[in-house]
């Protein structure tokens, strides 16, 4: 029952007007021994009892305190017997993973540390000092092990908030400093961006060895662990193990955290893959780009450049260390590959589609190679291939130099009056046949001599009239620059027709490689699949 002040005086009134008061207050009071200052003893009351025990409460803990510190030091390890180890409990409570920083290869952690031991000098009977459970020590006070991050790359290296040590009454010490915790960790950026990565936390202590301090591990506490946007956790295993230096004979042994954490690839699959992706299929364009639009080496070359910025992206976020290629990074090169060669490719075809008829024929081998197998392989035909001509029949066909009958008739000269007539009539009973020519798929009609095609070619009219010999030479001129244009023209559609033939093998080609190396090394990563599934659903 709790008691007001009103209500001790009132008590107090009623017992000296009953003439019942156990006690009157001496001009001077008296003080009980082990009471605090201005405590005074009052045996009356039924509030006084309680009030007495409050009272008392805080002079017990003070009282304990002193003994507690009597000749304590807190340099000597507190063991009954100093041949024995003193057992020391490790456990750690991991809060949240910070940063990762993969350039400078540091863990960033906050961790709380949880350590125990049993102080043989840090015990008492709750008896003689009743309500005092627990007490609490602040750090340089009492001893505690030296128990430091072995792998920190903290500028203080003991990056630990020293907080109070909880006692209780059979000297069972509990030690829990908060911390934010930078520890070298190594990063293997093979997989980068489907990697898991492992990094260590080694703890133990600095100057006590396996005889004097037993470093035994607890499993570690993830359950107020806050998520981290580019890092899942998967878990963090202990292990303890012991290590022996050539400076003593004790082994040390220390209690080494794992944390295993899977890097999350939605952000770096938006904003790095899929555009590599999408430029590695523009590189595709090139090859479907006309070439007579002169931009199959522009669009070639702007794909290349847009890798290189990417190319540079992945470099500014990983270290610079030589004993991995990162996944992301060996399909940019592979890609950058691609690209190089179309452009490579493209300088070929345009080298083919313009090539001058005067430089000479097609080799036999390319003409085989590319008009033929290739061609073939490809299902393409050349333009007017389908076209078939009608066979020439021996019946009244007339036939001339380009299956053209020419005509030319001359005005009758004024000077004589007599009307020449000079013409090219049609030959009967000609005798045509196709000829292939080199290079030409359709070959032109040869027809048999007769006396009007021996003049075309050379011959000399009998009569020996200079006006058609004359007449003759112009129309043999005319007949040998047609001859001349179609060959030319012949030979520049076989090098355009190659130039086709080209780019249509190193699109087929160049697909399915851009297909194989994108599925190929992006799925090589051992936990692709697993990554698509959590990150892209």
């Amino acid at each position: 029952m709790r008691c007001s002040p009103g209500g001790v005086w009132l008590a107090l009134a009623a017992s000296l007007l009953h003439g019942k008061a156990a006690v009157s207050p001496p001009s001077t009071p008296p003080r009980d021994p082990d009471a605090g200052r201005g405590a005074w003893v009052y045996p009356s009351p039924p509030c006084s009892g309680l009030l007495s025990l409050v009272s008392l409460q805080g002079e017990f803990q003070r009282k304990l305190y002193k003994e507690l510190v009597k000749n304590y030091n807190p340099l000597e390890r507190p063991v009954a017997n100093d041949s024995q180890p003193l057992t020391v409990y490790f456990s750690l409570s991991l809060l949240q993973i910070m940063d990762v920083d993969e350039k400078n290869q540091v863990l960033t952690t906050n961790i709380w540390l949880q350590m125990s031991w049993t102080d043989h000098y840090l015990q008492w009977n709750v008896s003689e000092y009743p309500g005092v459970k627990t007490v609490r020590f602040p750090d340089g006070q009492i001893w505690k092990p030296d128990i430091l991050l072995y792998n920190s790359a903290d500028e203080r290296f003991d990056a630990t908030f020293h907080t109070n040590v909880l006692v209780n009454s059979s000297g069972h010490c509990q030690y829990l400093p908060p911390g934010i915790f930078k520890s070298s960790c190594y990063i293997d950026v093979r997989w980068f961006p489907f990697d898991v990565q492992h990094c260590k936390l080694k703890f133990g202590s600095w100057s006590y060895g396996g005889w004097s301090l037993d470093l035994q591990m607890q499993e570690a506490d993830i359950s107020g662990y806050i998520p981290n946007g580019e890092w899942d956790l998967v878990g963090i295993p202990g292990k303890r193990s012991e290590k022996f230096y050539e400076c003593c004979k004790e082994p040390y042994p220390d209690v080494t955290f794992t944390v295993t954490m899977r890097r999350r690839t939605l952000y770096y699959g938006l904003n790095l893959l899929i555009p590599c992706v999408l430029i590695s299929a523009l590189a595709l364009l090139v090859f479907l780009l006309p070439a007579d639009s002169g931009e199959k080496i522009s669009l070639g070359i702007t794909v290349l450049l847009s890798l290189t910025v990417f190319m540079l992206l992945v470099a500014e976020i990983m270290p610079a260390t030589s004993d991995s290629v990162p996944l992301i990074a060996q399909y940019f090169a592979s890609t950058m590959i691609i690209v190089g060669l179309s452009v490579v490719v493209t300088v070929i075809v345009l080298q083919y589609h313009h090539h001058d008829p005067d430089g000479g024929k097609m080799p036999k081998w390319t003409r085989v190679v590319l008009l033929n197998w290739c061609a073939w392989f490809l299902r393409m035909k050349r333009p007017g291939e389908d076209k078939v001509r009608p066979a020439c029949q021996h019946t009244r066909r007339r036939c001339s130099l380009a299956s053209v009958e020419m005509s030319a008739v001359a005005p009758p000269p004024a000077s004589n009056g007599n009307l020449l007539y000079i013409g090219f009539r049609g030959l009967d009973g000609v005798h045509c046949a196709p000829t292939p020519d080199s290079g030409v798929v359709c070959g032109r009609m040869a027809c048999s001599p007769t006396h009007d095609e021996h003049l075309l070619h050379g011959g000399q009219p009998p009569e020996g009239d200079p006006d058609l010999a004359k007449i003759l030479e112009e129309v043999r001129y005319i007949a040998n620059r047609f001859r001349c244009q179609d060959e030319s023209e012949a030979v520049c559609s076989e090098w355009k027709f190659a130039a086709c033939v080209v780019d249509r093998l190193c699109l087929m080609a160049f697909s399915v490689f851009t297909i194989i190396c994108t599925i190929g090394i992006l799925m090589s990563a051992p936990n692709f699949v697993e990554a698509v599934s959590k990150d892209f659903a």
